[in-house]
């Protein structure tokens, strides 16, 4: 298991959890998790680190059908600026490997940010902390499990 998925248990959180065969040369995660298990890909969120100009690393899950607007990020999170944080960086404070970076059971508490959009599902899939691995909650349940906050974060 993951560290994704024991928080979820420890937290006898409602969820399920579904699984596909990895492809390493799928383009995009994100959309190959939604192709493989048949889902809209609007339902499906992927999660991004960003850094401020100050350096703090701020998570942001938005659907894979679009992109993160980093404008909008840096408004939500009461910063002048965001970029992509640097993927060792994120992949050190998470312990998760790219590809694999969940939003749940990150090693470090880092200020997270939710696309409005996850309100519009009874459910979303977020990744459980492995490459072939989501994770099916409702959005509130997330935001509530990394103390995340609903904001216009996406693109498209």
């Amino acid at each position: 298991m993951t560290p994704a998925i024991d928080l979820l248990k420890n937290a006898k959180a409602a969820h399920q959890v579904h699984s596909y065969t990895h492809d390493p040369k799928a383009a995009s995660y994100g959309l190959e998790a939604a192709e493989k298990l048949g889902l809209d890909p609007a339902r499906v969120f992927k999660t991004l680190l960003a850094a401020s100009e100050k350096g703090e690393l701020l998570v942001a899950v938005v659907p894979v059908a679009g992109s993160l607007d980093l404008k909008a990020l840096a408004q939500a999170a009461g910063v002048k600026k965001v970029e992509m944080a640097d993927p060792q960086a994120a992949q050190r404070s998470t312990g998760y490997l790219l590809g694999g970076i969940s939003p749940l059971g990150q090693k470090k508490r880092l200020r997270t940010f939710i696309d409005v959009a996850a309100r519009d599902w009874p459910t979303v899939f977020v990744s459980a902390g492995r490459r072939g691995l989501e994770v099916e909650l409702a959005a509130d349940l997330l935001a509530q499990l990394t103390g995340g906050v609903f904001a216009p974060i996406g693109r498209g």
